[in-house]
């Protein structure tokens, strides 16, 4: 079973359609709409099917074979990070929720990837980042507490090796991102890490505007 949206018929409808075109490209199967349904039930957000799309195709294109994740839910994004990544890669991914990781480790044993290719950690993601190997992965995906994410990024570029790639969903924040006016704290957040990102010698910066905005960046690869 997949999603049914008519991605071709979507974009005919104009300006409109072109939004349901991007929405519908990528269809999920039944393992996804579950993790999806029991994401609703439990009262914590999902990626979108575009953005789940995009995570799968940034780790295809780096090769990953270790990714770290911040925020688990209930599988959503991690299922898509797996489908990208190398058959013998390993997902490591944080949350602070332990009822998170036991609904996200069904839905991956359901999709048929077995423990040995998941490490799930409970605990606060500021404390986990500290203590995992610099270096040693190619991908970093963020999409927890949206005040922590200045500390993501200063703790998870140093996780990724040359060529790697850092992640952070839903900085568009409803489009009020460029709105200086608004001082929230999370808004705050988000442009600091965006700035940080985006004046970090090291990094090749991106937005991607899927979902709730997916801002990303690649490390410079080493010189031959």
């Amino acid at each position: 079973m997949t999603s049914e949206t008519d991605p071709a018929a979507a974009l005919a409808d104009g300006v409109g359609g072109f939004d349901a075109f991007v929405s519908g490209f990528a269809a999920e199967d039944d393992a996804l709409l579950g993790a999806r349904a029991r994401a609703e039930e439990l009262g914590c957000g999902a990626v979108s099917p575009a953005t789940g799309a995009a995570l799968a195709l940034l780790a295809t294109t780096v090769q990953a074979r270790a990714v770290v994740e911040i925020g688990t839910g209930t599988g959503v994004s991690g299922l898509h990070l797996l489908r990208g990544m190398a058959p013998d890669g390993i997902l490591t991914t944080i949350d602070w929720e332990p009822e998170f990781h036991r609904s996200a480790r069904r839905v991956f044993g359901a999709a048929g990837y077995p423990p040995g290719r998941v490490r799930t950690i409970t605990g606060r993601a500021l404390d986990v980042l500290s203590r995992l190997t610099s270096g040693g992965y190619d991908l970093v995906f963020a999409d927890a507490t949206l005040v922590e994410y200045p500390g993501y990024f200063a703790q998870g570029v140093q996780l990724l090796r040359p060529g790697g790639v850092i992640v952070f969903h839903n900085v568009l924040a409803d489009g009020r991102i460029g709105d200086h006016a608004q001082r929230d704290p999370r808004l705050l957040a988000l442009r600091d890490v965006a700035r940080a990102m985006r004046d970090d010698d090291r990094l090749h910066p991106a937005v991607l505007p899927l979902g709730g905005g997916l801002l990303a960046g690649a490390v410079a690869p080493e010189p031959a």
